[in-house]
């Protein structure tokens, strides 16, 4: 499953990031709309975030706009499984 923000990144385009589908399973999954009782405020992720406590916490992505079923994500970005993979880790801010 890829999800897609309303954020862009730090280079610029569209933030996302892809999570196998069994980890979507998970009874501490959920796309949160409210947090104690009030509606998610905007530095939370307002209007939608996704919290998956299976996934380190950059991969939690807030102001979701979008989310598409894939089979594959290697043709999404830079093919990495997300903006951070693709930009900070695998691209172009990695150290050589």
């Amino acid at each position: 499953m890829v999800f897609y923000s309303l954020g862009e990144g730090a280079g610029g385009g569209t933030c996302y990031d892809a999570h196998p589908i069994r980890h979507m399973r998970g009874r501490l999954t959920m796309l949160a709309y409210d947090m104690n009782d009030r509606p998610l405020p905007f530095g939370h992720g307002a209007p939608l975030r996704l919290r998956n406590e299976l996934e380190l916490g950059f991969k939690q992505v807030k102001w979701v706009k979008a989310i598409e079923f894939v089979a594959d994500f290697s043709d999404i970005g830079g093919g990495y499984g997300g903006y951070n993979q693709d930009h900070e880790f695998f691209g172009y801010r990695q150290p050589l």
